[in-house]
């Protein structure tokens, strides 16, 4: 393989970090979502790093004045796959553009699935709607210890999530019971994920454990991860994109507890992954304040990645990428996923510094970049190498 332009690629997802609104977001009941902007109107954000590397010059946000040559290039991607959930964006970025969206079940899922999943895991279920994951364990937390079903909800995502207390349906189990849901959730219900969300704790006050573990549709042949192993890259995934890809092309995974955790151990793998890609995922932003509708939270974990982006040891080959995968504004009534486009930010010693890498039409652009990079290529998207590239 000849040398890549990068070395290294440290590529990071702020989940639901999004950055106004696309011009399809009223068919999504998005109309005027804008998760930066829109925090930016209500709360002055202390975000000095991101700023130096063109987070303000992607569109103008309150309080965050541009630079007249940031140190990176900047952009923001629009989703071309119909939807807004998290497998819709991670697998656009890996250039799987989705003819159709995940189906959706707003209203719960029908009678008759409902029936043969109890069936085939040989206990009853509770809940069966859309709801908040917090919000439903304390409200049927008490029954499902009571009677030992299982609490089954979705959300605005394509999801069939699973919550049960660990001391009464143990984790082994429960996972056993998410794949069981697995098999049986295909063809017109082929859902994105499955997730076991189990939780701890006595009635008021139960909270949700680290032990969380996705179940995805398997993603298509050819994506980015499958032309880096096809192309000897090594990959290390830091977070839930080893589950969402369900491993495919990872050369080695990292779960994390929060973004704390997510932050250390990407420092932790830069200090023995000397080549390839990085891929790592964020998840506090979306599942602890977007959904929560926690203004400052959200805003708070952001200044926490800009505090810690300093301490990111970047060495002359690597090239940092920072992007989302959907929008989940706080500041609206809904705490559903919101329809935006993302923020892309590229830094690096071999980047050169102030382009404007304007309005992607894909998240599969970034992708394509990565590829590009290594040497291969896949499906969708226009690499930006050439683009970022100092001479």
């Amino acid at each position: 393989m000849n040398h890549p332009a990068f070395d290294r690629v440290i590529w990071i997802v702020l989940d639901s970090v999004g950055i106004g609104a696309m011009p399809d977001a009223a068919a999504y009941g998005d109309v005027g979502s804008d998760t930066l902007g829109n925090i930016a109107k209500r709360r002055c954000f202390d975000l000095p790093n991101l700023r130096r590397i063109g987070l303000a010059n992607i569109k103008p946000l309150p309080g965050l004045t541009p630079l007249d040559v940031p140190a990176g290039a900047f952009g923001r991607c629009a989703l071309a796959s119909p939807g807004k959930d998290t497998t819709t964006g991670h697998w656009e970025m890996a250039g799987i553009i989705l003819e159709k969206p995940f189906p959706l079940y707003p209203h719960g899922f029908p009678a008759d699935l409902i029936a043969a999943f109890e069936s085939k895991i040989g206990r009853k279920t509770l809940g069966n709607k859309a709801a908040s994951g917090t919000e439903i364990i304390q409200e049927l937390g008490e029954e499902h210890m009571r009677t030992g079903s299982p609490i089954v909800y979705t959300s605005a995502d394509s999801v069939f999530q699973i919550a049960a207390h660990e001391q009464v349906i143990p984790v082994p189990e429960l996972y056993r019971i998410c794949e069981i849901a697995r098999a049986l959730l295909c063809g017109p219900h082929e859902v994105g994920r499955v997730i076991a969300r189990p939780f701890e704790g006595s009635s008021g006050h139960f909270v949700r454990t680290a032990n969380r573990h996705d179940y995805a549709v398997p993603p298509p042949q050819g994506m980015l991860l499958d032309r880096l192993a096809e192309n000897g890259v090594p990959v290390t995934a830091i977070g839930k994109i080893s589950d969402i890809f369900l491993g495919r092309g990872i050369t080695s995974s990292v779960k994390t507890k929060n973004n704390a955790d997510g932050m250390q151990q990407i420092l932790a793998v830069m200090q023995n992954f000397p080549h390839g890609l990085i891929f790592a995922n964020l998840v506090d932003f979306d599942q602890q304040y977007g959904h929560r509708n926690d203004v400052e939270g959200y805003a708070l974990a952001l200044e926490a990645v800009d505090r810690w982006l300093p301490s990111l040891e970047m060495q002359k080959g690597d090239v940092l990428i920072l992007t989302a995968d959907h929008g989940c504004d706080p500041t609206t009534p809904s705490t559903d996923h919101s329809r935006e486009y993302t923020p892309l930010l590229v830094y690096g010693s071999g980047v050169k510094p102030g382009v404007s890498l304007g309005t992607r039409r894909t998240l599969a652009d970034i992708g394509q970049t990565v590829a590009a990079n290594f040497r291969t290529a896949i499906g969708a998207g226009t690499s930006f190498l050439p683009d970022i590239q100092k001479g």
